[in-house]
């Protein structure tokens, strides 16, 4: 190709640039660019919908991953070129940011990338398709703010429930949505906090409240409230039936069991006194000498003395934990048999080799703290009661093969736990993320109060008013704007292509109908801008009343998204891949 030009040290005459690897220019980068992008988006399209499918990702080990997260997929690969890396960053991005709708932020960047470049191949510099883009992407967040957004002030139950279904309606636990959407709303409501000034400002620059309430009260006299999710702890457990998994509301559940068989398999509050735990980072073995301390005796007796020593020195530690009030002691590293007897004594509940992340959490539920070491500023050591949280009861409960301690009625900030039972890793670990996005979604609905409706609703309305907003722009960017308003029909079309559908009648029809209803005056045709896909049955139906409906900031956030991803793509004209370095002078 003309445009690939391979220079060499040896010859950096004919364009006066010294580059030692490859470098490709203009259109050939663009094409690059777009096709990598397609491709990457192309893995990820038939997973979108309610009747979308799930793959299968086995790695250089044989290890299996099947999957319907676009996130989790796109993350699993080894995407080498740089282009796609960016739709994989995107992916990531909304992941984080808003939870749920990873997959079709990326279908929408690679369709918008497509149609650039062909505008480019038509002769419209890349500088007015990003203008272009711009001003449609505003065009269309104001559009949803004002037109699509139902404002949901006093959000009841059945709208959390009906986004919660609607976010794992592709997802393995689709046909059970009825329940796990119940379970994702307890859970995220069990962990309800008062939010900060800093949190209420937070929401405010995500556009998901009106500035005039940037307080923490709003005018109205009402708290705002935040749910963090990391407060909410999933467990998995092999056994049973994904129906049977439950939520301990203000309770956690830790994987570990009873050290020794002496000790109680629970423990309850008793008139007025909470249950003390204790969270401890140390070893409670049998105190040794440090490596390479040497100890001469002369008297064979003082062998003795200093065997004992070191076990009274365990002794006294875990004398002054038992003085402290604990009823559990949890510890990330081991216990031996002599400790252990202490605590069998005391009827205290021992569990050894808990999971740091885990004993994080339980802290910050029960309102105590992980102990790391006794030692204290004088150098002696001592056990500060206050490291200890409180519950009303703890108990062991068999679950599946193995053992778990339940931990009831935490005193801390909200905790809960959910239970995830399941015929094999595979599933729970696909429970795990369809749940996951699930409580995110339920997170921002309650946090924004607004919703849109979704089954391509939105992306339809938006195509129709994007191109009607074109015709009133007199200069070239009014191609650009056309061709983002159709880009956004590759929702509405993929979901129908997946849902095995006519997609070109189907769409067809639902652009008609919301072209009616914005040009029309009768009000009852004012309704008509939330009908949306029934991929079951292929029809057409008012999808706010059908209870398909997803969170305001989702939708704009993976509009900004992808339109943000398009654009850096789109910038790129030049492309010098370096070679290495190593033999040369």
């Amino acid at each position: 190709s003309p445009h690939t030009i391979e220079k060499k040290m040896s010859n950096p005459a004919s364009t006066g640039l010294f580059i030692n690897g490859q470098r490709e220019t203009g259109q050939d980068v663009r094409v690059g660019n777009v096709t990598a992008a397609l491709a990457v988006a192309n893995i990820v399209k038939t997973s979108l919908g309610p009747v979308g499918l799930d793959k299968m990702l086995v790695d250089d080990i044989g290890d299996v991953l099947i999957t319907n997260d676009g996130a989790t997929i796109l993350k699993s690969l080894e995407v080498e070129h740089p282009a796609a890396r960016v739709l994989v960053d995107l992916a990531n991005l909304q992941d984080q940011e808003v939870g749920d709708g990873t997959t079709s932020v990326v279908i929408i960047a690679s369709e918008l990338l497509r149609r650039g470049n062909d505008l480019v191949k038509n002769g419209i510099h890349p500088t007015t398709i990003i203008s272009g883009y711009r001003t449609a992407l505003k065009a269309a967040v104001s559009y949803i703010k004002k037109e699509m957004v139902v404002n949901v002030s006093t959000l009841g139950d059945e709208h959390l429930i009906n986004a919660a279904k609607t976010s794992m309606s592709s997802k393995i636990i689709g046909k059970e949505s009825d329940f796990f959407s119940k379970l994702a709303v307890d859970a995220v409501k069990s962990v309800k906090m008062n939010a900060t000034a800093a949190d209420v400002a937070g929401y405010d620059a995500m556009g998901s409240s009106r500035s005039a309430e940037a307080a923490v009260v709003v005018p109205n006299g009402k708290q705002r409230f935040k749910y963090p999710l990391s407060a909410i702890h999933i467990l998995k457990a092999h056994g049973k039936s994904s129906m049977d998994s439950h939520l301990i509301g203000g309770g956690f559940a830790i994987n570990a069991m009873r050290a020794a068989q002496g000790m109680p398999t629970f423990v309850e509050s008793s008139e007025g006194n909470t249950v003390k735990i204790a969270m401890l980072d140390m070893n409670l073995q049998r105190h040794r000498m440090g490596m390479g301390v040497q100890v001469i005796v002369k008297d064979p007796a003082e062998i003795e003395r200093i065997k004992k020593r070191e076990m009274d020195i365990t002794r006294e530690r875990i004398r002054k934990i038992i003085d402290a009030g604990a009823n559990v002691v949890l510890t990330t590293k081991g216990v031996d048999d002599l400790c252990m007897k202490y605590f069998v004594e005391a009827g205290i509940i021992c569990a050894r080799r808990c999971n740091r992340e885990d004993l994080k959490r339980l802290a910050k539920a029960t309102g105590g703290r992980v102990v790391t070491t006794m030692a204290d500023m004088e150098g002696n050591e001592t056990f500060d009661p206050d490291c200890l949280g409180g519950c009303d009861s703890v108990r062991e409960v068999r679950i599946g093969d193995g053992e778990m301690l339940y931990v009831y009625g935490c005193k801390g900030h909200g905790a809960s736990t959910i239970v995830l039972r399941g015929a094999n890793e595979y599933m729970l670990d696909e429970m795990d993320r369809a749940l996951h996005d699930s409580l995110c979604v339920v997170k921002r609905m309650l946090e924004s109060n607004t919703l849109v409706p979704g089954g391509g609703a939105a992306e339809a309305a938006l195509s129709v008013y994007l191109d009607d907003y074109a015709n009133t722009i007199e200069s070239r960017e009014q191609m650009v704007i056309q061709e983002y308003a159709d880009a956004l029909l590759v929702i509405p079309k993929t979901l129908a292509v997946n849902a095995a559908k006519d997609a070109s009648e189907l769409v067809a029809k639902l652009r008609s109908i919301h072209a009616k209803g914005q040009h029309s005056e009768d009000e009852v045709d004012e309704a008509l801008k939330f009908m949306g896909l029934n991929l079951i049955d292929g029809t057409i139906r008012d999808n706010l009343v059908a209870g398909v409906v997803e969170p305001a900031i989702s939708k704009i956030k993976s509009l900004r998204f992808a339109t943000e991803a398009a654009i850096t793509i789109l910038r790129i004209d030049d492309r010098i891949t370096l070679n290495d370095s190593k033999g040369l002078a």
